[in-house]
């Protein structure tokens, strides 16, 4: 678990920090369809079921794709540079 929760704290190369938002965008947007309050024909549920799971899955993965260059911080201590971690480090 310890090495997860580092992972997700350690810096994100920039194709996957791409993918992660996009991955969040898709799973927003069968969220939204989903929850919508009109009837939608089975074939539009069913492939927002798939992007929800597609695009979460997705924006997991690339949060916890680490860059091999930028060092892993402990699990304890405050991440520098942001809430995950994707600054820039000096």
């Amino acid at each position: 678990m310890k090495k997860i929760l580092q992972r997700a704290r350690a810096q994100t190369p920039p194709f996957f920090t791409r993918l992660r938002n996009i991955g969040l965008v898709a799973a927003g947007l069968a969220t939204a369809l989903l929850s919508a309050p009109v009837a939608l024909p089975a074939m539009v549920s069913t492939l927002a079921g798939y992007l929800l799971a597609a695009g979460s899955m997705a924006a997991t993965i690339s949060q916890l794709t680490v860059n091999e260059e930028a060092p892993i911080p402990p699990v304890g201590e405050a991440s520098k540079g942001g809430e995950h971690g994707n600054a820039q480090q000096p």
